[in-house]
């Protein structure tokens, strides 16, 4: 609980991954991925219940054997390939609340985003309290060479710039770049707002900033490699040298 709020931690997890079958549960950095972020979830000051959404058993079983509660399982008409998650979400907390447990705010948990750095859920709980302006905060990676302005599309077989005015001279330096943001790891806003508005993104979403290694998103397999590999060097080393 943070400064008399209940927070609900919720990681999503699936069963029905096509890009990468497995992954919730593949062994990554020598555990289940599902459960880097039920540990940093539970080493969280701030949230009050650290609960996994999922659908499958063999995942619960897993996410139980890590502290994580699967009081129910999502039913199978919103976990798949098209259901949004936003459906799990309200799904999720809205059975609790049938089961007597309400919660001021949900804190979504991507799984698939495990780079954290110890105090990372704290600092974004935090973030949202204690800026009574704010609907919601999402966790939010600074763009390099990703920008959109060096992007293209298809048209008619050839390459065209993507958004209109970009890939001119004058905005292929990256330091005149305007400064932009993907969101990554994790979302949060109050229960009320989710419940009516189904969306972290609200007309006043703060930032949680987090580093340029924690742009990590796993669909597949070059993913899950990258992503481990910079969990070994900047998640585990970091701790094994303190």
């Amino acid at each position: 609980m943070y400064k008399g709020h209940k927070v609900l931690a919720l990681i999503p997890a699936r069963g029905g991954s096509k890009g990468l079958p497995g992954k919730n549960i593949r062994k990554f950095a020598d555990k289940p991925l599902v459960a880097w972020s039920i540990e940093q979830a539970l080493a969280s000051k701030a949230v009050d219940k650290v609960m996994v959404s999922t659908d499958n058993e063999e995942i619960a079983a897993v996410a139980r054997r890590h502290g994580a509660e699967v009081p129910f399982l999502r039913p199978a008409e919103f976990a798949r390939d098209n259901s949004p998650v936003s459906e799990a979400i309200i799904h999720a907390v809205r059975t609790l609340r049938e089961m007597g447990e309400r919660y001021d705010i949900v804190l979504l948990v991507e799984c698939t985003s495990p780079v954290r750095y110890p105090g990372d859920l704290d600092d974004a709980v935090a973030r949202l309290v204690d800026n009574p302006q704010a609907d919601s905060v999402v966790g939010a990676v600074q763009l390099t060479h990703e920008h959109p302005m060096w992007t293209f599309r298809l048209s008619r077989g050839y390459l065209t710039s993507f958004i209109a005015g970009g890939h001119k001279p004058k905005n292929c330096r990256r330091q005149a770049l305007e400064t932009t943001y993907l969101p990554y790891a994790h979302y949060l806003t109050w229960w009320k707002n989710y419940e009516s508005r189904k969306t972290f993104y609200q007309p006043r979403t703060l930032p949680h900033f987090l580093k340029r290694e924690q742009m990590v998103e796993i669909d597949d397999e070059v993913d899950f490699f990258i992503a481990e590999s910079i969990m070994k060097k900047y998640i585990i080393g970091s701790s094994v040298k303190k």
